[in-house]
């Protein structure tokens, strides 16, 4: 592509395209045009390592080639349906998934499609709402991310997203999450994360605390949506004890424990669903992006049988023209089966440890590295001022610049490096590495980044 036609396409999206949908991190924004593996590729071949994979959307990376094949065959075969008839591989994900849940949890129930995760997320809401005989009153955690259409905005933290369009819905109740590197003084992980959970309770004591009537045992609150690991937040992991008080808390008051595995469901952090490092039993589960590896729109839940089957939540309930499709389903179906047929926790885990090995041994580098974390391969990095603590977007922000100029050094070649900002202060790097990602690769990640903090400090 010639300077004069990269420089065209970008005048034509400043002028046609809506900024609406899109998020431009970098100015001017990057052109890419091709990918493979763990890399994405500018139009020059530069090879950038993408250490975040489209939020978590392709976790068995770019160009999979038994998934694309899978698509290619559906796409000889049956690539189109309308949704109210059936086709195999619909049924076939379905029962995988139900029967796994069943296995896991002991618990009956029922999966539902749709194409996008905050669709899903809209779809539990009904859901839920359905089952507590209209209740729209929801608790969510500070941090939390759900999407953005307007009933997933009004359960998401940041006002940002409601600011310019009212409410779908009622706002729900923010209850703080265990963020363990910014933990009060004088406290371990484990004692912040029970002085949340015995606060919440707290809140169940008495009619005054405005959510509960001891005398009907009935809460205003309908259900409590939670990231088991925080995604936009900042990859926080809570500490191991934290969901099983929680969850307590929530069966005692008869309020449902809604799960969105949208970013760190399929494997992402060594299990199927990140609520498994947890131990409890979700109400409702939410899928997204990653079931298909990136390669096609489909989402969905699943729900305890007496929350969803077809007496309580009837046909026509909602629908979506595209729900369930097959290219879709198949792409799902392949996803389940290739992660059986290995310990692919264990390749997860095992990949995960050897990079926060990495990311610790730069940390001991870089004093502005404040914090690292992960469960298996959702790791996070917090970037700070040299005390290790005070956030300092500025210099995330000049990273991520310099990762995109494609403008490192490896093995003597131009290089690029993909980074995902987040965290409450925008400054954690949030690492979502392809799930296949080499050992060698995570050794050039660790060099990539060891070059681009060196760099981004110098010309900060």
């Amino acid at each position: 592509m010639s300077a004069d036609i990269r420089a065209q396409l970008l005048a034509d999206e400043a002028k046609y395209c809506s900024f609406g949908d899109t998020v431009h991190y970098v100015n001017p924004p990057k052109i890419f045009t091709g990918c493979e593996g763990s890399y994405m590729f500018d139009d020059e071949g530069t090879p950038y390592l993408d250490l975040q994979m489209w939020y978590s959307a392709v976790n068995f990376g770019y160009k999979n080639k038994r998934l694309d094949e899978v698509m290619r065959k559906q796409l000889d075969v049956l690539p189109q349906v309308a949704s109210q008839y059936l086709h195999p591989t619909k049924i076939e994900l379905a029962k995988w998934i139900a029967q796994d849940a069943h296995a896991k949890w002991g618990k009956e129930g029922r999966v539902h499609f749709n194409v996008g995760g905050a669709q899903a997320i809209e779809d539990s809401l009904k859901v839920v709402r359905n089952a507590s005989n209209g209740k729209s009153l929801m608790f969510a955690f500070e941090g939390g991310y759900h999407g953005r259409t307007l009933g997933a905005s009004a359960i998401t933290s940041s006002y940002r997203y409601r600011r310019r369009f009212g409410h779908f819905s009622d706002r729900a109740q923010f209850i703080p999450f265990p963020y363990p590197f910014r933990r009060p003084k004088g406290m371990t992980a484990e004692e912040y994360s029970d002085s949340i959970v015995k606060e919440f309770r707290r809140k169940f004591e008495n009619e005054y605390h405005a959510i509960w009537d001891p005398k009907t045992n009935q809460c205003e609150y309908a259900a409590f949506y939670v990231e088991p690991i925080q995604g936009t937040g900042g990859y926080v992991v809570p500490p191991a004890n934290f969901f099983t008080g929680l969850k307590k808390v929530l069966d005692d008051h008869g309020i449902l424990m809604v799960v969105d595995e949208i970013q760190m469901g399929f494997w992402r952090t060594g299990k199927l669903w990140s609520i498994e490092n947890f131990g409890v039993t979700p109400d409702i589960l939410v899928f997204a992006k990653a079931l298909t590896n990136g390669l096609n729109a489909l989402s969905g839940l699943w729900a305890r049988e007496e929350l969803i089957n077809p007496t309580v939540f009837p046909p026509g309930s909602t629908h979506s023209t595209f729900a369930s499709n097959p290219l879709g389903t198949a792409l799902g179906l392949e996803v389940l089966k290739m992660t059986a047929e290995i310990d692919y926790g264990k390749q997860v885990c095992d990949r995960g440890a050897y990079f926060l090995d990495g990311l610790k041994q730069l940390q001991k580098r870089h004093k502005e590295i404040g914090d690292v974390d992960g469960l298996g391969l959702a790791l996070r990095a917090e970037i700070c001022t040299d005390d290790g603590f005070t956030p300092n977007r500025a210099l995330l922000d000049k990273m991520v610049d310099i990762g995109l100029s494609g403008t490192l050094e490896y093995e003597g070649r131009k290089t690029g490096l993909v980074l995902d900002v987040g965290g409450y202060y925008k400054n954690v790097i949030t690492f979502a590495p392809s799930l296949e990602i080499s050992y060698a690769e995570i050794d050039q990640a660790m060099t990539l980044l060891d070059q681009l903090l060196t760099r981004a400090k110098r010309e900060s």
